[in-house]
């Protein structure tokens, strides 16, 4: 029933706030069910983790360091969610991200800051850009499946950084896969140096200027997919990619650029990592970034607001996570990863379990307000 002002739906606040909020909370119990059986307090359980993803300035420093990350994949995901892509090969991505980072990086270190960051913040999109739009040229040119191939580019990745680190770009002398330390030119400054030259204690902690970035990033995706041409196009096939035909719109051209866009997201990741933490390349850095921002997608409802928020939520949770493993021996570093998967159950492959249940009250009592 429509009515005559065409179908009335659930108030934008139950969509992309109430609901993700149920799952969120039976996520949360359902984890403490898990707690509970291990013979701790579920209640005690969640203060320490509250407590140790925002409980103290450095707590805070750390939980903003993992949200950059999750805000850069989590972007990625939402980008080709919107041309009716499942990227998952954020992890490649990221992984390219990092490479070119940190070439650019060990290339211009020696340069003066202002221009060698850019260059390498520059370079780490371009190596995930490319990563990307190799499988969307797959796809749109060679009717090869995204999610196939997006898998095969990880292991890729994963090869390939391999073997440049172990043959090519390893430090001599040095017993682990990692290249030279960057000149200091090349490092993004840490958050905790710039609050204190401002008087501001912030503790020690990875959060680094990246996060600016991240929510740079987050501001020009809003714009890009919903206040230009480009974002249009790439909207319109992900929705309807016959309609999209008939307005002129060329789906392989919106699938190329959507994927680019994509992996030069999450390439950015590398930028955190390479750039403003480790500041020397080396392998495994990406860590299920490139995974866990397929959750933070789905959460946020592919809206830049909502994957902050998720971001956010999924940054306390690493952080957090860590501190309860600490503080409650019989709470594993495993089963942390555990109560974090039941959030990613709930909010990711899980999330319209209640959704039409809910959303479909509301939207009878907006009927009803509107029939009264």
């Amino acid at each position: 029933m429509s009515g005559f002002g065409g179908p009335t739906r659930a108030p934008a606040w139950v969509t992309h706030g109430l609901v993700p909020l149920i799952n969120l909370a039976l996520a949360l119990a359902v984890a403490g069910v898990v707690v509970a059986l291990i013979g701790e307090d579920p209640s005690e359980a969640l203060r320490l983790l509250a407590l140790g993803a925002v409980g103290h300035p450095e707590a805070i420093g750390y939980t903003l360091y993992y949200a950059t990350n999750f805000v850069f994949t989590g972007l990625a995901v939402a980008i080709a969610f919107h041309c009716g892509l499942f990227n998952i090969g954020g992890e490649g991505q990221a992984y390219l991200g990092g490479l070119g980072a940190g070439l650019a990086a060990l290339a211009f270190g020696d340069w003066p800051a202002p221009a060698a960051i850019p260059l390498a913040v520059a370079a780490a999109a371009a190596f995930g850009a490319f990563w990307g739009f190799v499988p969307g040229w797959l796809q749109a040119k060679r009717g090869s499946h995204i999610v196939i191939t997006t898998i095969m580019f990880n292991f890729l990745a994963a090869a390939l950084m391999t073997w440049l680190m172990v043959e090519v770009l390893i430090e001599p002398g040095r017993q682990t896969a990692e290249s030279r330390t960057f000149a200091p030119g090349a490092w993004l400054p840490f958050a905790h140096d710039v609050l204190a030259a401002l008087g501001v204690d912030m503790g020690r902690s990875s959060l680094n200027l990246s996060f600016l970035l991240a929510l740079a990033c987050l501001g020009l995706f809003w714009l890009f997919v919903w206040r230009t041409r480009w974002g249009y196009e790439i909207r319109a096939v992900g929705h309807n990619e016959e309609a999209a035909v008939y307005g002129g719109i060329s789906p392989a051209r919106a699938i190329m650029l959507a994927m680019a866009v994509s992996g030069g997201l999450a390439g950015l990741v590398g930028v955190n990592e390479i750039v403003g933490v480790h500041h020397r390349l080396l392998l495994e850095f990406t860590a299920g970034y490139g995974f866990v921002g397929i959750a933070v997608a789905l959460m946020g409802r592919n809206h830049p607001v909502g994957i902050l928020l998720a971001a956010l939520l999924f940054g306390a949770l690493y952080q957090g996570g860590s501190e309860l493993a600490f503080d409650m021996p019989n709470v594993t570093r495993d089963m942390v990863v555990v109560l974090q998967g039941l959030v990613i159950l709930f909010s990711g492959a899980l999330e319209n379990m209640f959704r039409a249940r809910i959303e479909g009250r509301f939207a009878r009592r907006a009927r009803a307000v509107r029939a009264a």
